[in-house]
């Protein structure tokens, strides 16, 4: 999973647990991790949801200033099926370790 540079901090400080995701079908997996800067993202859902499903809250939830900022960035490509995912970010365990 690839996150716009100005949502990787909220990501890995754990302010950022979920995305809204336009595809075609799922690209992602449950309990599996995915390498993001320094460490990597954990799947640990994902439900298809529909437009109105996507709310000023779920927008901020995610990262985003509301639903319009969303949408800018999140519906591009042929995807048309709209998924939640939620996950959670875990440090590399160099970082975890040097953090002890």
């Amino acid at each position: 999973m690839t996150f716009t540079k100005r949502l990787r901090e909220g990501v890995r400080r754990g302010e950022i647990t979920c995305s809204v995701r336009f595809w075609t079908h799922p690209r992602v997996t449950v309990g599996k991790r995915y390498r993001m800067d320094d460490g990597e993202i954990e799947v640990d859902s994902i439900t298809p949801i529909g437009f109105p499903d996507i709310t000023p809250e779920l927008a901020r939830e995610s990262g985003f200033l509301g639903l319009i900022d969303l949408l800018k960035v999140a519906k591009h490509g042929k995807g048309e099926n709209i998924y939640l995912i939620r996950f959670h970010y875990v440090r590399s365990r160099a970082k975890r370790r040097a953090a002890l």
